[in-house]
């Protein structure tokens, strides 16, 4: 999309400078003609304002700003839209999936290599998750939550994989733009210092156009940039409190201690007095007294 958009951009240019070469090269006047009075005939010249069209700002701009802020700019939408795409709740979290799974668990009805199967096959962000979890089944509580941090904490990496473009297009943008800036005080500078007169202000417009315009251009791709990452920074956040909660309800319910309490639990306490009095029970031995020993 760039290149494209990059070669339209000289096309045009070059076009507008062909069309102005031919209009200067063409009929004039003969020069058989009668001299006229210059201060009657010299027409005035209109004032050359900053450009606001398309074409009219990447000629005041040249090239290498132009091709910068165009790659920027495009980097900066697929950034955008990339992220969207990857931090769409349902494909991170999948709701159906993560209900499922654990109410099962709470259940007992399947063990380890049956979660672990689960999650390889749904891939998502959060099966991952469960699956370092998984792994460390019957484990105590300590290395389960280990276990899950460690996983949360790679999945939290591949979510803000792509923020950092965006974060360098917000950052970059003002500085191309800065540049431009300094470039074109320079080159007014020097207008004025080959021209000599300090009363002409079209000599100082091609430097002051370019100074402005560059600044400008760079401020409407950060501002954007900005705002789409500080709102993806937000959504991260948001995912990422939900994934935590859900681990530890991970952790709670496959750590040595959750399996345990689950064992205790399901005996009912009222088998345990029936066995305890039942008349079919064996009775405990009854205990001799001991004889004393004979003296000698």
């Amino acid at each position: 999309m760039a290149i494209v958009a990059v070669a339209l951009l000289i096309t045009c240019q070059s076009m507008a400078q062909d069309n102005s070469d031919s209009s200067s090269t063409g009929t004039t006047a003969p020069t058989t003609a009668a001299p006229v009075d210059d201060a009657k005939t010299a027409a005035p010249t209109a004032p050359s304002g900053i450009p606001t069209d398309p074409l009219g700002i990447a000629d005041a701009m040249g090239r290498p700003f132009t091709v910068a802020f165009i790659l920027a700019s495009v980097i900066g939408v697929w950034s955008v839209v990339e992220r969207l795409v990857i931090l769409r709740r349902r494909r991170v979290i999948p709701k159906a999936f993560v209900e499922r799974f654990l109410m099962h668990l709470r259940a007992g009805r399947m063990d380890k290599n049956e979660a672990i199967a689960i999650c390889h096959q749904n891939q998502s962000p959060m099966a991952d998750v469960f699956m370092h979890g998984v792994r460390k089944w019957g484990r105590p509580s300590v290395e389960v939550e280990q276990a899950v941090l460690d996983g949360g904490e790679r999945q939290v990496s591949q979510l803000k994989k792509g923020l950092r473009v965006l974060n360098g297009v917000s950052t970059l943008s003002p500085l191309i733009g800065l540049l431009g800036t300094v470039v074109g005080m320079i080159r007014s500078f020097n207008d004025i210092a080959m021209a000599g007169a300090m009363g002409q202000t079209q000599t100082l417009a091609n430097g002051i156009a370019l100074a402005l315009l560059t600044t400008a251009v760079g401020l409407l791709i950060a501002i954007p940039a900005m705002a789409a990452y500080l709102y993806l920074a937000g959504r991260i956040d948001s995912i990422v409190m939900e994934m935590d909660r859900l681990g530890q309800e991970l952790v709670h319910l496959v750590s040595a201690e959750a399996l345990r309490e689950r064992a205790i639990v399901t005996v009912p306490r009222g088998d345990l007095a029936q066995a305890a009095t039942s008349p079919t029970a064996a009775p405990a031995p009854a205990l001799r007294p001991r004889k004393p020993v004979a003296e000698k």
